[in-house]
């Protein structure tokens, strides 16, 4: 369901957002009045992407380098006058295998984009935010930031990190009007799933009580609540989107 005009007047930077869930979320804030910046790697991506919204301002920037971060979100500030959201869904899964097998390069990869990245980007655009007494936090974590999934050892932990991130900030931002929470998915449709082998999504399938991956569209129907300024009173949260599989 569209709301119509929600994101008003609004600004909004999306990392990941040529695909899955950044680009769910920015159609979703575009089509009901916002502004939307949209950052990835994936240059061809984001060609793409702009195709489907089309008023987009898009950007090929790696979010492990917190200079280009600090630029990026400098130049965005400049030519909108304020950024009010930020959707840090930017990720990668990694390797998979037991820990003693666990390649090293993969670990530190998953941690630079999962955690640090997602610091960055916080940590450039907060200041921009508290210029204006107003600001939405979003951080897409996982369920195996909470319960952990076996052979994704890097991915897990680099979820449980943004987890841990959020809370903190939401608590640190309580009196500013700026709220930070987190998304929970469990496995849902997007291209990372490329990434892993299908051993390796079915069994995150099994886990999943509803029986069902979720929807790149079902979870940005979450993120898009709590960017609005309808999610006033929840800061320093997690909300679920797993299919009934998270247990805390």
């Amino acid at each position: 369901m569209i709301y119509k005009n929600r994101f008003a007047g609004k600004t909004a930077v999306i990392t990941g957002g040529a695909s899955g869930l950044g680009l769910a979320s920015g159609q979703r804030i575009a089509e009901e009045g916002g502004n939307v910046f949209l950052w990835d790697m994936d240059g061809e991506g984001l060609e793409k992407a702009q195709k489907k919204i089309p008023s987009a301002h898009i950007k090929q920037i790696d979010i492990t380098d917190p200079q280009a971060v600090e630029k990026a979100a400098a130049q965005a500030a400049e030519k909108t006058g304020v950024i009010d959201v930020l959707i840090n869904s930017a990720g990668i899964t990694g390797a998979t295998g037991p820990v003693q097998e666990f390649p090293i390069d993969s670990w530190r990869k998953v941690m630079q984009i999962n955690l640090d990245g997602t610091f960055y980007c916080c940590r450039a655009i907060i200041p921009h935010m508290l210029k204006n007494g107003y600001g939405r936090i979003i951080n897409i974590a996982s369920v195996a930031g909470k319960e952990g999934n076996p052979n994704a050892s890097a991915y897990s932990a680099s979820k449980a990190g943004v987890i841990g991130l959020t809370k903190s900030l939401g608590k640190e931002l309580a009196q500013t009007g700026i709220t930070a929470n987190c998304v929970t998915p469990a496995t849902f449709e997007s291209p990372i799933l490329d990434q892993l082998p299908q051993s390796q999504v079915d069994y995150m399938r099994s886990k999943i009580p509803m029986g069902r991956l979720g929807t790149a569209e079902e979870n940005a129907n979450i993120v898009c609540f709590i960017a609005s300024e309808e999610c006033s009173f929840t800061t320093a949260a997690t909300f679920d989107t797993s299919g009934g599989r998270t247990t805390y």
